[in-house]
């Protein structure tokens, strides 16, 4: 018996938006970006869906953020596994059953100064995922420190999935070294060079000039995890 929530085909039309965007920029939408998309004049219609999903179980809504918007783990895997059955993404046939295998993802704790990240002085454990939870497959888990990713709902403590990457395009959320610190930002190229944009009014932007030798791309933002669903 299916006993997923029913929704009506607007309110499925929005949650599809809010998934499309976080696998492109590893973040949720904002109440503008959704009312723009879907031709609304005020961000106010679109936040009266998103309180109806919410009240259907199928988003959580964060206080305090323009991006507060959380896809809970369930819809998340009907969606991917009804992807994965139909082929949606690529066109072609569907994935087989091994696709769905659990992913063992190793979580990196903190990083030492000039060490690969992926060290295995900086594995604090291994978590078993299931894979349905992420429409592009992640390496590993980054334990979050800080909150200058609060408004992106990236908050102190989360598990961020991160596919390991060499390079992002504009707007994409990313996990960058930059000497001796790992940072997780939001990517933007100018003539002078990359930004490493916060997504915390409190925080600076930082500046990569064009050619620095300080800074490389360690991976992709593709999930969140929040910290206390994985005991």
């Amino acid at each position: 018996m299916d006993d997923s929530p029913k929704l009506t085909s607007r309110q499925q039309q929005i949650l599809e938006l809010i998934q499309r965007a976080i696998e492109r920029t590893g973040s949720p939408p904002t109440r503008a970006e959704i009312a723009a998309e879907l031709g609304y004049r005020s961000p106010n219609a679109a936040e009266e869906h998103l309180k109806a999903l919410a009240r259907k179980g199928v988003i959580d809504l964060v206080s305090g953020t323009s991006r507060g918007i959380r896809v809970k783990s369930d819809t998340l895997r009907r969606l991917n596994a009804s992807r994965l059955r139909t082929g949606e993404e690529s066109g072609v046939d569907a994935i087989p059953a091994a696709a769905f295998l659990a992913l063992q993802l190793p979580l990196v704790g903190r990083v030492a100064a000039g060490s690969p990240i992926l060290a295995q002085e900086h594995i604090e454990r291994t978590f078993t995922v299931e894979p349905h939870l992420f429409a592009r497959k992640p390496d590993y888990l980054l334990k979050v420190r800080g909150m200058s990713m609060r408004d992106a709902g990236i908050l102190d403590g989360d598990l961020l999935a991160v596919q390991r990457a060499s390079d992002a395009k504009d707007g994409q959320i990313v996990v960058a070294r930059l000497g001796d610190e790992v940072t997780v930002k939001r990517l933007r190229r100018t003539a002078a060079g990359i930004e490493l944009l916060p997504e915390n009014p409190d925080f600076s932007t930082i500046h990569v000039p064009t050619g620095s030798t300080d800074f490389s791309l360690e991976g992709l933002a593709v999930g969140l995890i929040r910290n206390t669903l994985l005991g």
